[in-house]
């Protein structure tokens, strides 16, 4: 038996967080992790592979539509799996270099399976087959999520894949249908559309990621239409068949849909079975999701939910935080925990949208008066040079006290130019003010003149 001051379930973004800023602080921490290796289902089976993949496919893309290479096009056909091992070195540095961190840190890693025996004993089922037990004050559990899976799909089928086994399928597939209109969907309906596949993308909403600016997802809706992808809205999965070389959907609408794979992306679970968290009267909701209050603490408050298994955002940089921020509170007792309600939303569709703060329409229903800024990327010299002219950013702000209160941008790099919003959009008191822009030198030719084109917009807007 072995004793530590915090044990961490999980070495993905929420545990690394968690287990570092504890290490940090001086505690005696333990990692249990089930994989071989560290970096969990972000490094292996998520964020890290798919990003990698996509990064690979915009540039297959990038390289098949500039005029230069026309005549070269013939000797441009990649497949799915050439594609796939591109993300195979990432994988590796990743895995490398949290393997210093945590040695560095003398952070003992266990690999294995981990259960609760009581509230203050793990039980890890050692991947050699041995089993140890370790004791602690504290826990933290930073186990993730995995695709959801319905009962009545059978994915041992090679036609029905969702995000995790679609990275084993081993040919370019002609035609795929994503049943599931959120990120994840969102996200591979690019990716597909980029390599030139035909891609039904069949939504169970009436539109595409609303919880995002209005604007923003009509833009989304627009693009992926230009690039292909057949949109079906409003629909409701009635059965699936299968051949040995296709899948047909049928939905309750009466609409056929037959393609090559069915990509099932239609929401995750929490990794938490055969844990032992019930015996511990931990509630876990129908998603395998533990509930926990504002300080991400369980109904033991002693144990600790973090990341994908402690439900939405449900994104990696938030997970890290989450983790930085209870480790924080482990240590000190206390930590701002208003730093993580502002996160940024980065969704690696093809081109990327990120946003930051309130909608229009949430500014509206609250009554609060309010103008916009507006950039439209086809006017940077920037993105001209670069040919990527889809895209916009939109900037939220008080009339009166010019007050940052949103930002929007749905373009190439959304996800990395949101950041130079965020930091004056944190400034406290009239710090937070849209003039900064309109004040500030930008390089040029940049992405980020985007901000100063789009504040002056927005003040002509109000005192012109």
């Amino acid at each position: 038996m072995r004793a530590y001051d915090v044990v961490v379930i999980g070495s993905g973004p929420g545990g690394e967080g968690a287990a570092m800023r504890l290490a940090k602080a001086g505690k005696n921490v333990a990692v249990v992790e089930e994989g071989l290796q560290l970096g969990g289902n972000c490094t292996h089976r998520g964020t890290i592979p798919s990003k990698a993949l996509r990064h690979a496919i915009q540039l297959l893309a990038d390289y098949r539509h500039h005029p230069l290479f026309e005549h070269t096009l013939s000797g441009a056909e990649i497949s799915w799996p050439q594609l796939l091992r591109t993300s195979d070195q990432v994988i590796a540095q990743q895995v490398s270099m949290l393997h210093r961190y945590y040695t560095r840190n003398q952070i003992r890693v266990f690999h294995g399976r981990g259960r609760f025996l009581n509230a203050h004993a793990l039980e890890v089922a050692g991947l050699d087959g041995n089993s140890q037990i370790l004791e602690a004050g504290q826990f933290i559990i930073a186990t993730g999520s995995r695709p959801w899976r319905p009962a009545e799909l059978d994915f041992s089928h090679p036609c029905i894949r969702d995000s995790d086994t679609l990275l084993d399928l081993d040919h370019t597939p002609r035609r795929v249908t994503i049943f599931g209109a959120g990120v994840i969907g969102c996200e591979y309906a690019s990716i597909f559309a980029n390599l030139d596949v035909k891609v039904n993308l069949v939504n169970t909403r009436d539109r595409l990621l609303s919880f995002l600016d209005d604007e923003v997802t009509d833009a989304l809706s627009y693009h992926l239409r230009d690039q292909g992808v057949l949109l079906l809205h409003n629909e409701t999965m009635e059965s699936v068949i299968t051949d040995e070389h296709s899948v047909t959907l049928t939905c309750k609408s009466g609409r056929v849909i037959q393609s090559d794979i069915l990509l099932w992306a239609n929401g995750r679970s929490g990794n938490t079975a055969d844990m032992g968290l019930e015996a511990l009267g931990i509630d876990i909701n129908s998603r395998g999701q533990i509930n926990t209050n504002e300080r991400f603490q369980s109904s033991q408050e002693h144990i600790f939910a973090v990341g994908d298994v402690a439900g939405p955002p449900g994104l990696a940089s938030a997970s890290y935080d989450q983790g930085r921020f209870v480790g924080t509170y482990i240590a000190e007792g206390k930590v701002d925990w208003r730093l993580v309600d502002e996160v940024p939303t980065g969704i690696y569709t093809s081109p990327e949208i990120s946003s930051l703060g309130r909608t229009e329409a949430e500014l509206t229903k609250q009554n609060i008066p309010f103008e916009v800024g507006r950039a439209e990327f086809k006017n940077l010299a920037r993105a001209q040079i670069s040919g990527h002219t889809t895209g916009m950013l939109k900037i939220l702000f008080h009339r009166k006290t010019l007050e940052i209160l949103g930002i929007h941008c749905f373009g190439q790099e959304a996800a990395e130019i949101i950041h130079i919003g965020q930091a004056i959009m944190s400034q406290p008191g009239s710090g937070n003010n849209l003039r900064y822009f309109a004040e500030t030198t930008f390089n040029y030719p940049t992405m980020a003149e985007a901000y100063r084109v789009a504040a002056l917009y927005g003040l002509n807007r109000v005192y012109c």
